[in-house]
């Protein structure tokens, strides 16, 4: 069985007691500035990932550019 309510209030008295309101008011505000530095770092993986896949699209259409315009001399050699 996991610790009962009052148990984890007698241990956040002790943990307020010990380092009082303000350092744990900043330790908050820190995990909260490196949980967005995390999302951020995330998101902008996100977009050049994103990036990426777009810059390979088109080279893909360049290549299939070429292949079609191979297969129009082909094409025409058959013709003569």
């Amino acid at each position: 069985m996991g610790p009962s309510i009052w148990q984890l209030l007698i241990v956040l008295v002790i943990i307020l007691l010990l380092f009082g309101t303000k350092k744990l008011k900043n330790l908050g505000s820190d995990v909260g500035g490196a949980l967005r530095g995390f999302k951020k770092a995330v998101k902008e993986g996100e977009q050049a990932k994103d990036e990426k896949i777009e810059e390979s699209k088109q080279a893909n259409v360049i290549e299939g550019e070429v292949t079609s315009s191979e297969t129009e001399k082909d094409k025409e050699k058959e013709k003569v």
